[in-house]
């Protein structure tokens, strides 16, 4: 019988399809809800940061996801310190592409040398010879997406990246972007609620690349949910992950909190089994 709870990302690394994203550990815990918190400074409660990292991995978690963006780097060197002890158990996934002039500024840069040095500099935050997983953080419509997907095939190459994922993209970039070199994962934004990279899921499915969905957690409609939620005895959030796992096998949140009960509560949503009726009535 297939195991529905993992997936193999790039054909060899096992993670479970539940993972852990880290973008919110950053600033002080009041400034971190929202789509415009600012991600800008270390966590201030650096040790329940910590903790809660590790809480994550003795859940199951394996996966998890960063940027050089976030927190300018600091994200990734909490990830360091926090997952050393579990390395070789753990995937972590993260991304270059974006500058942070000010903290409410991401602005896509894909110079070829600056994502190859910004690679550098995680390899060194996160105390590794080589990134498990490396995503153009945004196409930067500056500079021709051959030369970008370039530089990280030039890492992968080089043995400094094991697989190359892309951020935000159409199926025709991410045709584009194959051409020139094996892509692992495609990270888009899409929950209940925002749907419009269904055909980029249907794509990436067909062929055995991951679809990371990143706010997994948001929208729907809130009836159905409720209903759905009290069926299989689970909390709106749990059923909220449980459906996109059920869109399609490639499917791998990483929702992210930092309230250990939220993380439990996350992680418990991969034990969860929608029903075919279930699932099309969430989707309306």
């Amino acid at each position: 019988m297939t195991n529905t709870t993992v997936f193999r990302l790039g054909g060899d690394l096992e993670v479970r399809r539940i993972g852990y994203g880290a973008m919110r550990l950053a600033n002080s815990p009041h400034e971190r809800a929202g789509m415009t918190a600012p991600i800008w400074t270390a966590p201030t409660d650096r040790a329940e940061s910590i903790a809660l990292l590790r809480t994550a991995v003795d859940l199951g978690v394996n996966l998890f996801d960063t940027a050089d963006a976030y927190a300018l780097g600091a994200n990734e060197e909490l990830l360091a310190e926090a997952l050393r002890p579990h390395r070789d158990d753990v995937v972590i996934a993260t991304k270059a592409g974006v500058v942070r002039p000010s903290p409410t500024e991401w602005i896509p840069l894909g110079h070829p040398a600056y994502l190859r040095q910004q690679a550098e500099l995680s390899l060194r935050r996160l105390r590794t010879d080589r990134l498990d997983l490396l995503h153009l953080h945004r196409v930067d419509p500056d500079y021709p997406l051959a030369d970008q997907i370039g530089a990280l095939r030039q890492l992968q190459e080089e043995g400094k990246v094991r697989h190359i994922g892309l951020s935000e993209v159409s199926v025709a970039e991410l045709e584009e972007a194959a051409r020139i070199a094996p892509i692992a994962s495609v990270q888009n934004l899409y929950n209940l609620g925002e749907r419009g990279h269904d055909p980029v899921i249907d794509h990436t499915a067909e062929r055995g690349i991951a679809f990371v969905p990143y706010f997994p957690v948001s929208g729907g409609e809130r009836g159905a949910l409720a209903e759905v939620a009290a069926e299989l005895g689970a909390t709106a959030s749990q059923t909220a992950l449980a459906w996109l796992m059920h869109r399609a096998p490639n499917v791998l949140p990483i929702p992210g909190t930092s309230s250990p009960g939220h993380l439990a509560e996350n992680a418990g949503a991969l034990e969860l089994a929608l029903t075919d009726e279930q699932f099309k009535r969430l989707a309306g």
